[in-house]
Formats: C-alpha cells, sequence, structure tokens
C-alpha cells in the first residue's frame, strides 16, 4: 500500500518580506496580500515581478511584497505600468489600487490601459469609501452611504449613482479578463452556531491567479475585490462584512464579467 504524505506550507511565503503590515484590523488588505504574494509563488514568477504601487491604503506594499516596485503618483499606476510593459514585455506587472485611485481620480489610466489591451494585471479593492485620505465619497460609494463628505448618505440627484468598475472595464474591446470577488468572510449557521466560511477566499485566490495567467498570455486583466473598511464606515469588524454580504453585494454582484482567453475553464 503506497503512503501518501501530506506537506502543509508554513510559515512566510518568499514573495512576502518579514515586515509586518500596518492595515486595520479586519481590513482585508492584508488578505489581498497574502493572496498575491501565494500566486505570484505558485506560478513561480517572483524573479520576473513588479508591483506599481499608488496612492492609497495600499501604498506601503513595497514594505510587504518581496518583489521590485515603482511607486506612482495617485492614479497613475496603470500608465507608469504600461510604460514599463512597453520597455520590458517580460515582466509580471501589477497594481493594488482603492476605488478613490482607481475609479476617480485615475479612471482615465483605467481605461486606456484596458482600452490599449496593455498586458499588465490590475487588482482593484472596493470598500466604497476612500480609506486612508479622511473617509471620503468614492465613485462606488451607495446610495444613502454616510462618508465624510455626505454626512446624511450619498445623494444621488447631486452626485449620480454608484459606478461599477467591472461593468465597466468589460465593455472595453482590449479587457480580456474582468472578475468580481470578495475578500469578506461569510457568517452561516451550524449545529454549533454561527460559523465563517471562506468560500470567497478560495475564489478570489483562483481569481488572482488567473488574472496572473491572464497577463502571462498576453492579456489585459482586472480582478475587483469587495472588502470592507469597518474604521471609516463606523461598524465593527464583524459587522461590516456582514454589510459586504448583505447589501454591498446586491449593489455590485459578485461573477465572471470577461474571459477571453478561458482561463476560468481551464
Amino acid at each position: 500500500m503506497t503512503q501518501v504524505v501530506y506537506r502543509t506550507k508554513l510559515g512566510k511565503l518568499p514573495s512576502l518580506t518579514d515586515n509586518p503590515t500596518h492595515y486595520c484590523a479586519g481590513c482585508e488588505h492584508g488578505t489581498l496580500t497574502r493572496l498575491i504574494a501565494s500566486a505570484i509563488d505558485d506560478l513561480g514568477i517572483r524573479e520576473k515581478t513588479v508591483m506599481i504601487d499608488s496612492v492609497g491604503c495600499s501604498v506601503l506594499a513595497y514594505n510587504y511584497f518581496n518583489v521590485d516596485h515603482i511607486v506612482a503618483a495617485h492614479g497613475r499606476a496603470p500608465a507608469v505600468a504600461t510604460g514599463l510593459k512597453r520597455v520590458h514585455p517580460e515582466l509580471m506587472i501589477y497594481t493594488v489600487q482603492g476605488d478613490g485611485d482607481a475609479a476617480s481620480i485615475g479612471l482615465l489610466e483605467l481605461v486606456y490601459a484596458a482600452q490599449r489591451a496593455t498586458p499588465i494585471t490590475i487588482f482593484l479593492v472596493n470598500n466604497a469609501i476612500y480609506g486612508m485620505t479622511g473617509g471620503q465619497m468614492a465613485p462606488t460609494t451607495l446610495e444613502g452611504q454616510v462618508t465624510t463628505t455626505t454626512p446624511f448618505g450619498r445623494d444621488v440627484q447631486l452626485t449620480g449613482t454608484e459606478m461599477d468598475a467591472s461593468k465597466l472595464v468589460a465593455t472595453i474591446p482590449g479587457a480580456a479578463y474582468v472578475k468580481r470577488v470578495s475578500l469578506a468572510v461569510q457568517e452561516v449557521s451550524s449545529a454549533r452556531g454561527k460559523v465563517y466560511t471562506i468560500k470567497n477566499l478560495l475564489d478570489a485566490k483562483k481569481s488572482v491567479e488567473n488574472a496572473f495567467k491572464v497577463q502571462a498570455l498576453g492579456g489585459f486583466a482586472f480582478v475587483e475585490l469587495l472588502s470592507t473598511c469597518s474604521v471609516n464606515w463606523k461598524m465593527s469588524v464583524l459587522d461590516s462584512k456582514r454589510f459586504v454580504n448583505d447589501t454591498v453585494v446586491k449593489k455590485f454582484p459578485l461573477g465572471l464579467y470577461k474571459d477571453t482567453f478561458g482561463v476560468e475553464r481551464k
């Protein structure tokens, strides 16, 4: 009888440094950091990977990812990534951007990077608010949601409706892979009471890997990741995760919006 030996990979990933992260308790930026590093290691691409750091909660990511980095101005990460990719097409290049960074001040850069079909990977963390700069209304802030610039709730008559970044990018011919996932764990009932499932995280992990695979195939990849911001939302960590699963996903449905290379089927 053949004995099967199972080995569990413990400890720090090669694509992560030893530095502790600065993210707030319960914030999914730390989760995404782990998922991206895991994907880089699993795909064996660390030595040729470069992260473009933009302004937002992920701006200090150069302290955490053990890859090369270039710091870009607010919203300009896709433009810097495009320039680097053209000079060094052999590199694997990615950005981690907030909804304010990518869908507001940097929306033009995002749209044109997709329009040019630039082979880069963009991860957009959508927590429906400006997290680092003071909790202001973002393009993705929900109708009625309270922020520092909408103290009575977002009024769509004044500010328009929420921007759906994934649906927008999916309409651009140059985009090859567009998917929206969630980083918020889900609360479920069990015989022992409330427990939490990581089904969403497993899907997010697969999507992160697929986004890099699409870039390797020569395509533009975009993954939107729903996240929380309990501090600026004025909620507890658990309540903020419930808000994502009960409310945010109704406005921004999870799912695959575009898959030109069919990586989801492989």
